[in-house]
């Protein structure tokens, strides 16, 4: 599992630098620091691709880690990246409660209260990787999942801001990986 940790954060490093090599290479005006920009992002693409094979490698070496792997890619919205980062941010997923799950991503909602006065709820703390790896396939997930599509668009109707929504979407793709981990069970229809 530390293999699998290292490999994950040596890939979030790459990608960090590709996008501050492209952010250069856009802004370079001469030619010699354009041409090392391009070198340095063709390292960087090959960097990446071993990286993520080597992660590849690593999951399908270990049965636990393979079949929890196939477990979350068959959730509509989440590929094989994010199912990845869910497995080395928060190993724990499958042995919590959806609530103890959703905290420790710091997806709960955490209310601001004082004697009688009472704050907006907000979601704060937890892991943000967790939370920066579940931001895309959320949005997905509310373009082309039909359950999850439906719950974001009544949020939004009811008055909640999109952002909000989405992090609504966000909880619910990670309580329901956690339930699907913890049954050991590919997604259906049902568990939507």
């Amino acid at each position: 599992m530390n293999d699998l940790k290292d490999l994950a954060t040596a890939r979030q490093s790459l990608i960090k630098d590709r996008t501050a090599a492209k952010a250069r290479a856009q802004t370079a005006t001469v030619p010699l620091l354009k041409a090392q920009c391009c070198r340095r992002l063709k390292q960087i693409e090959q960097d990446l691709t071993q990286v993520e094979a080597a992660i590849l490698s690593v999951i399908a070496q270990d049965a636990a880690l393979s079949e929890s792997a196939e477990i979350l890619t068959s959730i509509p919205g989440i590929a094989t990246v994010t199912a990845c980062a869910m497995l080395t941010e928060t190993p724990e997923l499958g042995k919590l409660s959806g609530k103890q799950a959703a905290s420790l991503a710091g997806l709960a909602p955490m209310s601001r209260q004082s004697g009688k006065w009472q704050g907006r709820e907000h979601i704060r703390g937890g892991r943000a990787e967790m939370r920066r790896s579940l931001y895309l396939p959320a949005a997905v997930a509310t373009r082309f999942n039909p359950d999850l599509k439906a719950k974001y668009e009544q949020l939004v109707a009811s008055g909640k801001c999109k952002k909000l929504a989405i992090a609504a979407i966000m909880r619910k793709l990670l309580v329901m990986a956690n339930s699907l981990l913890r049954d050991r069970k590919e997604w259906t229809k049902v568990h939507a």
